[in-house]
C-alpha cells in the first residue's frame, strides 16, 4: 500500500505567458510612477535624487541576487527531501517484507 502517492494529485501548470512586445514595454516604462526606482531615472535633473535612485537599484539588484541563491538552495534541499522520501520509502517496504517473512515463520 503506497500512501504517498495515492493521495496526491499532479498539479498541471499553465502554460509561459508570451514575452511582452517592444510597444508593451515602452508603454510600461511611459505610465511608471514618477517614484519608480528603475524606469524614473528619465525625468531626475538633481544629483541627489540620482544617488538616492542609485542606491535603491543598487538594492534591489542586491535583493535580487540574494532570492536568486535562496531560490537554488531551495532546489537543492527539494531534491534532498525527495531523496530522503524515496529512501524513506524503500524502508518501508523493506520493514513490510521482513515483517510478512517473521509472520510466515510463526
Amino acid at each position: 500500500m503506497n500512501l504517498g502517492s495515492k493521495g496526491k494529485k499532479r498539479v498541471v501548470l499553465p502554460s509561459r505567458p508570451e514575452p511582452p512586445t517592444v510597444e508593451q514595454i515602452l508603454e510600461d516604462v511611459g505610465s511608471s510612477a514618477s517614484d519608480d526606482p528603475l524606469f524614473g531615472l528619465q525625468d531626475i535633473s538633481e544629483t541627489g535624487n540620482v544617488e538616492l535612485k542609485f542606491e535603491q537599484c543598487r538594492r534591489f539588484m542586491e535583493l535580487n541576487h540574494r532570492l536568486t541563491e535562496a531560490r537554488e538552495q531551495l532546489k537543492e534541499q527539494r531534491e534532498e527531501l525527495k531523496r530522503s522520501g524515496e529512501s524513506l520509502q524503500t524502508n518501508i517496504q523493506e520493514v513490510k517484507t521482513r515483517i510478512s517473512m517473521f509472520k510466515e515463520l510463526f
